[in-house]
């Protein structure tokens, strides 16, 4: 009497557990990729934001050292002697006239790093949101 051991088209337990586990660890590597690519996505938008501020930034500290120089020109024509030339014009506003462009510009781009940084998330939001998909799916499988 020999002894047949059933066969059957389904893979035993084993082999289940295996494929599950190694289906999970390929999802968690997917997500790690996907994280790294939207991190570096965010660091590229971070880094033009950055030069931005810093652009606004040093027009508006330039501007304001031409303001300070506007202020002390302004003070020496109002007490400037009589009989200076009326028709042409005077230091301080040309000094004002470079300082109001610098400060336009300062402001523009600080406003623009601004809307940038608050364009976005420094946290990659969409790995967040398909991991918990992913946990969802899991634990409703069950």
């Amino acid at each position: 009497m020999a002894t047949q051991v059933p066969s059957s088209a389904e893979p035993g337990f084993t082999t289940l557990v295996r494929e599950i586990v190694n289906d999970i660890g390929d999802l968690v590597k997917q997500e790690i990729r996907f994280a790294r690519a939207e991190i570096k996505a965010d660091l590229r938008k971070t880094r033009e934001a950055v030069t931005l501020l810093a652009l606004g930034a040093g027009s508006a500290a330039v501007g304001m050292v031409l303001l300070a120089l506007t202020a002390v020109y302004l003070l020496h024509w109002l007490t400037a002697p009589t009989g200076a030339d009326p028709s042409s014009v005077p230091l301080w506003g040309c000094f004002a006239i470079v300082t109001v462009v610098f400060l336009g510009a300062g402001a523009g781009l600080l406003l623009a790093a601004k809307k940038m940084f608050d364009s976005y998330s420094p946290l990659p939001v969409q790995t967040v949101q398909t991991v918990k998909e992913n946990v969802e799916w899991i634990t409703s499988s069950k």
